[in-house]
Order: structure tokens, then C-alpha cells, then sequence
């Protein structure tokens, strides 16, 4: 079986967001970059598999030399080898088209990616590379096991979850509860020597149309202060919100 894990380099939860002064892109300076932690789900799983089911596990990443610190990563986590696309990440239709391009001189059984990445939250990857590959698709996949050539997959759905069984090959977007938080893998020293001899290759890209252009970034509007009440004054509290937050 040969699995491929979509994997972006995304700011860490913790750094400080900037835009440049002009406000039309995001300042990179002094971020610190990680796996975007839904792929990082999904590589686990994909180790998961690999242990299992004698896998060949292949990470793949669009982006520019910036992220191969993070492809690395990927390796030292488990990862038999991996591809770089050379190329920045502009949007969903062009950075699934060039995975497309890639995957298309490959025969893949699964290739799975986060349901979505937490810098941009567009979600629109996964569906978008099935639909190029003609490939069945699962999005927000919570459970996944492997039958032969088919796919036992959970998914969530409004007010429940659903299970069906797919054939291979297929394209999945996960998320957190495919494995669980305390299930993902810290790369050993072991893990992290290996990763050096490792296969990278760099593929250079197809230079696929890109749909969406960025016209300005708005930082997040600052929170209000906030109001206590002594439980003691209750009328107070009521007036304020019907009032001030006018919320009753």
C-alpha cells in the first residue's frame, strides 16, 4: 500500500500575527512555522497504517525552501520519504492542482490531508485534488481502517456520524478524533538522524492557474474590556444587558 500525506507549514497557535504596513500580506518575520496540526493527524494515522499494513508512507508539501524544516519534521515523525513542490502556496484550486500533477505519475492507494489548514481555514484542498484525481472522497473523517482494496471510514455529519465503506483509491480529509491527541508522535533522536538521510525530493511546479488573489488583510478587532458585577447587584447586571450589551 502507498499512502500520501498532504502536509502545510503553518505559524505556530502561539506567534504574534502581522500584516505589512500596506496590510496586502502577512509578515513572516520572527514566525515560528509547524506542521499544520490537522495534518498532523493524519500522518500519525498514515504511521498508524505503516506499522500495520507495511505501508510506504510519503509526505507531500507545497511550498518554497522555507519549509523544509517542516517537511523534515515529517520525516523524523516516521515518514519513508518526500516530495516539495517548489513553489509558494498561493491558493486551493493551484496548490491542488500541483499535488494533482505530482500524484498523477504515482499510483496511490490513500492520500489523506487535514480537513483544513489553521492559518487560512480554507478547507478546500482535499476536495478540490479528489475531484482532479477522480478519486472518492471523505471529509471530516474521524475514523478510518483499511479492508484490502477497500476503506471503512467514520465522518461527522450535522447532529451525528455516518460510516461507509469505500473503495481504494481514495482521497481523505480528517481531523482531530482520527487519532487522539495523546496518540501523536514526538520524533526521537532516532527518528530525527534518519530524517537527514532521507529521501527529499524537489519537484519543480506545473505553474497552475492561480484563481484567488488577495486584495487586503484586517487584523481581528481588539477585545472590549471587561465588565464585572458584584453578585450582589444582580438589577445592575439586567440593566447593562438590556441596555448596553442589548442582548435582552
Amino acid at each position: 500500500m502507498k499512502i500520501l500525506v498532504c502536509i502545510s507549514s503553518v505559524p505556530d497557535t502561539t506567534s504574534k500575527i502581522n500584516f505589512t504596513a500596506d496590510k496586502s500580506a502577512f509578515d513572516k518575520n520572527g514566525i515560528q512555522w509547524v506542521i499544520n496540526p490537522l495534518d498532523e493527524f493524519m500522518l500519525t494515522k498514515a504511521i498508524k497504517l505503516q506499522q500495520s499494513h507495511g505501508a510506504k508512507v510519503t509526505v507531500i508539501n507545497v511550498g518554497d525552501a522555507s519549509t523544509d524544516a517542516v517537511i523534515r519534521k515529517a520525516l523524523a515523525i516516521g515518514a519513508d520519504n518526500a516530495i516539495r513542490v517548489n513553489t509558494e502556496a498561493k491558493d486551493s484550486f493551484s496548490t491542488a492542482k500541483e499535488i494533482a500533477n505530482v500524484v498523477q505519475t504515482e499510483d496511490y492507494d490513500l492520500i489523506l490531508c487535514g480537513k483544513e489548514s489553521i492559518d487560512y481555514n480554507g478547507g478546500a484542498v482535499p476536495g478540490i485534488l479528489a475531484q482532479l484525481l477522480e478519486c472518492s472522497f471523505v471529509n471530516a473523517c474521524v475514523g478510518l481502517e483499511i479492508n484490502g482494496e477497500e476503506a471503512t471510514a467514520v465522518r461527522e455529519i450535522d447532529g451525528g456520524k455516518e460510516t461507509v465503506v469505500v473503495k481504494l483509491p481514495l482521497v481523505v480529509a480528517g481531523q482531530k478524533g482520527l487519532v487522539e491527541e495523546k496518540e501523536l508522535i514526538i520524533p526521537n533522536m532516532r527518528g530525527i538522524m534518519s530524517a537527514r538521510t532521507k529521501p527529499l525530493n524537489i519537484k519543480e511546479p506545473m505553474g497552475a492557474e492561480v484563481k484567488v488573489e488577495t486584495v487586503s488583510f484586517d487584523s481581528a478587532s481588539p477585545r472590549a474590556a471587561v465588565k464585572l458585577f458584584s453578585p450582589d447587584d444582580l438589577d445592575e447586571l439586567v440593566r447593562a444587558l438590556h441596555e448596553e450589551a442589548k442582548v435582552i
